[in-house]
């Protein structure tokens, strides 16, 4: 069952993808910024909605008050990276537009990778090393001040369940760039839609919002130190049994 439900859910996302990324491409001729993003979001939602209907994925959200409040209060979104699932499932839950921050292959990727392009995401080469960086502060504080909040998953791709990747810094060294406060996020999602896998089991994702950290001031390894103390205390208190 759980093989014939993948095959289906993979299917729904199949046939929903292409029609949704041509009106996305053609739809960013006259519509930029915010409503664009939110066309973009409709379709996530039809892939959660999916999940939730055909794979039998639940999501329980624990920590929504720790976010901040006020249209253009800046947050760095820095979530733990297990799946798939949180990728499509973090612009479904949050308030504020997110920007993703991404290798920019992912542009040639079709119908999705070319709707991705026509929004306000911040894609990088990594080639062009301090360069790309650069790019990225000066990209994410003009999105903070327009009430975007970035997000990024710190180990840099995904992690089987259980185990802990490197944490790196880019997050953080963004964050006391732009004065902006990090937000750890834990999500439990490989009980359920584990990572390069195409069976995916019914369950519970949880995902829980951690208080504010600010950044000002902060030294970039420090503060990811504390990042990643919190992330993983929560991801074993979530998921003791794989741990």
């Amino acid at each position: 069952m759980p093989l014939i439900r993948s095959i289906l859910h993979a299917l729904w996302m199949l046939v929903t993808v292409i029609p949704w990324g041509i009106i996305m491409v053609v739809a960013s001729i006259r519509v930029r910024g915010n409503p664009l993003y939110w066309m973009a979001v409709r379709w996530l939602g039809w892939a959660i909605d999916g999940a939730r209907v055909i794979l039998g994925i639940q999501v329980r959200v624990s920590g929504m008050e720790n976010l901040p409040v006020g249209e253009t209060s800046p947050a760095i979104l820095l979530v733990k990276h297990q799946s798939t699932f949180e990728t499509f499932y973090m612009p479904t839950l949050m308030p504020h537009p997110l920007a993703y921050v991404f290798k920019k292959e992912l542009l040639y990727v079709p119908f999705f990778g070319w709707a991705m392009g026509r929004l306000d995401m911040i894609h990088i080469d990594r080639s062009q090393g301090s360069k790309a960086f650069a790019k990225v502060v000066a990209q994410g504080k003009e999105l903070l001040a327009r009430g975007v909040w970035i997000i990024m998953f710190p180990e840099g791709t995904r992690i089987a369940r259980g185990q802990t990747g490197t944490y790196k810094t880019g997050g953080t060294r963004l964050a006391v760039a732009t004065g902006a406060p990090v937000i750890p996020v834990a999500v439990t999602s490989a009980k359920c839609w584990p990572r390069k896998a195409f069976i995916k089991r019914p369950g519970v994702v949880d995902v829980s919002i951690g208080k504010p950290i600010p950044s000002e001031g902060r030294d970039p390894a420090e503060l990811m130190r504390e990042v990643e103390t919190w992330i993983e205390a929560e991801m074993r208190r979530l998921d003791p049994e794989a741990y």
